[in-house]
């Protein structure tokens, strides 16, 4: 896709990477985030603003041809902060497509929106019912729906992405089948853009583990094609695997950092 294309939360680690992944001939990245995002480069435009921030989120959507909306809390956060911003934020962003006639949105979900999904005899369906396992799946819960409503009210095409541990490398024995390279997340999100006619899906955002255990098919259905693989870093890595998806997240409080 070329054109412009509006990505929020793009001072992250998913946000940055994707930064520089993603520029194109032809395409301009408006970067959006409260955080610094230094001067641009080539083909870029800055917007410095929340989120949370309808009237900024309306301006930054006019003359946007897609969004990619990574903003929001990326973990566990007291349930006000993960309401105001992961709920509040997702919705100026729907918001703010629609009212300038935005029609494809990327949206950055999660596996801890299924975190309580256990591991069964095959590869798990990236449409696999919510589980959600903190507030933070929860809100990702939300944005799927949310996804759905603007898709059937709308006619919006929303392909939410439940990533998994997406970092520089896997930090442990989990990630072994759950890591996202950030290689593979720039494929996603082009794949992603380019998908000719998605309507609303979900798919895994994964790379190609040797252990993976969630299906690649709904990726391979829009032309997602990973090429890394986490057991590369096998001997680097400690920890205990888990048959739920959600790992750690499962077990940990509600509402602490």
């Amino acid at each position: 896709m070329t054109g412009v294309v509006l990505l929020t939360g793009a001072a992250g680690l998913i946000g940055s990477a994707l930064r520089t992944r993603m520029a194109r001939p032809g395409r301009t990245l408006r970067l959006l985030d409260t955080a610094p995002l230094g001067g641009a480069a080539a083909g870029e435009e800055i917007v410095q603003a929340s989120v949370t921030d309808a009237a900024a989120l309306a301006d930054a959507c006019a003359g946007a041809d897609a969004v990619v909306h990574l903003a929001g809390h990326s973990g566990e956060a007291p349930y006000e902060d993960i309401v105001a911003v992961n709920v509040g934020g997702t919705r100026t962003v729907f918001e703010g497509a629609r009212q300038h006639g935005v029609t494809r949105i990327v949206l950055a979900s999660s596996n801890h929106a299924v975190g309580f999904v256990r591991r069964g005899d095959g590869p798990l369906p990236a449409d696999v019912p919510f589980a959600p396992d903190t507030w933070y799946g929860w809100s990702k819960t939300v944005g799927e729906s949310m996804g759905q409503l603007y898709h059937h009210r709308f006619g919006m095409d929303v392909v939410a992405l439940r990533i998994g541990t997406c970092r520089e490398t896997p930090p442990d024995v989990r990630s072994l089948s759950t890591w996202l390279s950030l290689d593979d997340a720039a494929r996603l999100v082009e794949a992603s853009l380019s998908a000719p006619s998605p309507g609303f899906r979900q798919v895994w955002g994964v790379s190609a583990n040797t252990r993976n255990w969630w299906s690649l098919s709904e990726g391979e259905a829009i032309g997602y094609h990973p090429a890394d693989d986490a057991e590369a870093y096998a001997d680097r890595v400690t920890g205990e695997p888990t048959d739920l998806v959600g790992g750690p997240f499962t077990t940990m409080p509600l509402g602490e950092r």
